[in-house]
């Protein structure tokens, strides 16, 4: 459902797909190559309901484990929809923090 939000959200802006954009019926990301994808960006944002946390990676030191527990979802796979643009990395869907990363 959110990655649909996400798909009419971009669709609204006339924004075309940035960098990196998984649909969780189209990509299957696991532990390992969901925590290596956050780590190469400085930035990461997670959406999850209405709580948003940001965590600056460049200057914080965050194990594996929390990392994996705030990007894994209950099947086991990367969350949903997960957009980078530039060097941050979008968790989940809200419209205040795309509208941020997209300067919209």
């Amino acid at each position: 459902m959110t990655c649909k939000k996400a798909q009419a959200f971009l669709a609204g802006l006339g924004w075309e797909l940035g960098d990196f954009v998984v649909d969780a019926s189209k990509i299957r990301m696991g532990e390992t190559e969901a925590v290596k994808l956050a780590r190469e960006n400085s930035k990461l944002i997670i959406a999850k309901g209405k709580s948003v946390t940001v965590l600056d990676l460049a200057s914080k030191k965050v194990p594996d484990g929390e990392l994996a527990a705030l990007l894994m979802g209950p099947t086991g796979n990367l969350r949903a929809p997960t957009l980078r643009q530039g060097s941050t990395l979008v968790v989940g869907f809200s419209e205040d923090a795309y509208k941020e990363v997209l300067g919209a």
